[in-house]
């Protein structure tokens, strides 16, 4: 590894398999890449547009960053709470870097590559409501009273730009709160996003601005041909005014056209190929689908362990109820057909995994229920029963009860996304067959373990199974930084002969 004033350049060894069919048998055989990695030492100065600002999620996760930026403290039943970032992947994590004297040594995530500060960084951003920040805080009811009132100086001033509202792409009982929306044809509304994200970036003199959709989930977005299936078809479809060009579309769109990165929280297919295509063209990055928090992010350790342990999965019941606006939402059929689809697919990778367990086209029973109860509120109420197959015809049941305060585990996770998409940014690779660098792939699926229905490239194996998640982030890190990645083997301590004089049982005499 070389460090120098701009830039961290390291060279990795990446060791893989590759199987190839010879003679009716399958032959395995190892190979060997070299990477260059080159990571810009030069943090910039931040923007977060956020789509649905006024929102319980742009609400939570504005007021916790300015909460942490003030060093806030308020009182509870419990004590006095002080703010911090819990629930976040970069900012309260470690990862293991080696050991010293067969002692594990552990760093903040944070600190293996220079990272933008949350604290940081800018926010703007839009929503179909007009009200300032500090009340539609107030009517989240996520914030304790004492914390909201501590920010009302700095968010009652505050007050979302219009959006765009497209009736037909979000459930009925949302139009009471739609008195604040861009007017026009789609043309003009991409016009008047690129124009504000425009002068977003000059007023605050920022460096570099990312867009993240987390507003409503909108019905499912019908793929034509000629309309949204390549870059120059979705242009011209906007122009035109086509029905089937949603608000997020738009969104995703200016943010390509003004080379900002957009991550779409939510679970609908804004990302239709003509947005990825556009994407390609102009290497800007683009991720989604839908935050990963709660049960999700369960489900996709549970049904890993279950089918790493040889137990075959045949039944997953997943009932929630909330009460927050995202659940009114919800309780469209339309909409929850696209929240549906996002949690169902969850398991996928890990299922067909194991042939053992699982044939040709067979899947568990997956049933999803998704009930709006008011009087819960942003305290989601998540029930799931996981029915296996055991040994000799038997059955195994486990049955989990999750009450998550949903905006409180999405808003860490909205950070982790935009500083971990900001990062791998500024981190270029070239191999030896290369004659110059590059970036990353613009999809965007190194933030795969945020999100429930990863977007990858085209041919690339989609991963839910969280443990392989993480460890990408983890291990692409370190690879930007010369460590090896952490194969848990820990020969080390296994394979150590003992001295003359030295039980086996006993530890390894420091020198």
């Amino acid at each position: 590894m070389k460090v120098s004033d701009d830039e961290i350049t390291s060279v990795y060894e990446y060791l893989a398999t590759s199987l190839k069919q010879e003679e009716g048998k399958t032959v395995i055989v190892p190979t060997k890449r070299n990477y260059t990695f080159r990571t810009d030492r030069n943090v910039p100065k931040l923007g977060v547009m956020l789509v649905g600002w006024g929102g319980n999620n742009g609400t939570t996760v504005t007021a916790g960053v300015l909460a942490n930026k003030l060093g806030l403290s308020w009182p509870t039943r419990e004590g006095v709470q002080e703010a911090n970032y819990f629930g976040s992947l970069t900012q309260s994590t470690t990862c293991r870097v080696g050991n010293i004297d067969g002692e594990d040594v552990f760093v903040p995530l944070k600190n293996l590559l220079p990272m933008v500060n949350p604290n940081d960084i800018v926010f703007d951003g839009w929503d179909i409501s007009g009200l300032n920040m500090y009340e539609s805080m107030k009517r989240a009811k996520v914030l304790e009273p004492g914390l909201v009132e501590q920010l009302k100086p700095h968010m009652e001033g505050i007050t979302p730009r219009p959006s765009i509202y497209y009736p037909e792409f979000i459930a009925a009982n949302q139009d009471s709160r739609a008195d604040n929306v861009i007017k026009g044809s789609k043309q003009q509304h991409l016009d008047q996003i690129r124009k504000d994200i425009r002068d977003f970036r000059k007023t605050h003199n920022l460096d570099k601005v990312v867009v993240l959709w987390t507003a409503n989930t909108e019905r499912f977005t019908n793929v034509q041909g000629g309309v949204n299936d390549s870059a120059d078809n979705i242009l011209a479809a906007v122009k035109n005014g086509a029905e089937e060009i949603a608000p997020s579309t738009v969104f995703a769109i200016a943010s390509i056209l003004e080379g900002c990165a957009f991550i779409n929280g939510s679970p609908q297919n804004t990302l239709v190929p003509g947005v990825v295509d556009l994407a390609l063209r102009h290497d800007v990055q683009v991720a989604g689908d839908d935050f990963k928090s709660g049960q999700t992010k369960i489900k996709s350790v549970l049904v890993d362990y279950l089918v790493s342990a040889g137990l075959k999965v045949s039944s997953i019941v997943s009932y929630n109820h909330l009460g927050n606006n995202d659940g009114k939402n919800l309780s469209a059929p339309e909409q929850f057909r696209s929240k549906e689809i996002s949690k169902s697919n969850v398991v996928d990778d890990m299922v067909t995994s194991n042939k053992l367990l699982y044939q040709p086209q067979e899947h568990p029973d997956h049933c999803v229920v998704i009930k709006y109860v008011p009087y819960v509120g942003d305290s989601k109420r998540a029930m799931d029963e996981y029915t296996s197959e055991i040994f000799l015809g038997g059955k195994n049941t486990l049955v989990l009860h999750n009450t998550c305060e949903d905006s409180l585990l999405a808003s860490p996770l909205i950070l982790d996304l935009i500083l971990i998409a900001e990062l791998t940014d500024r981190i270029t690779y070239q191999t030896e067959d290369m004659a110059d660098r590059a970036k990353f792939h613009p999809v965007n699926s190194i933030l795969s373990y945020l999100l429930k229905a990863p977007m990858v490239p085209d041919g690339t194996p989609v991963v839910n199974a969280l443990a392989k998640q993480r460890s990408c982030i983890e291990n692409i890190f370190k690879a930007c930084v010369g460590l090896p990645p952490d194969s848990n083997m820990t020969l080390e301590h296994r394979c150590f002969r003992p001295a003359d004089g030295v039980s086996a049982g006993s530890k390894r005499p420091r020198e």
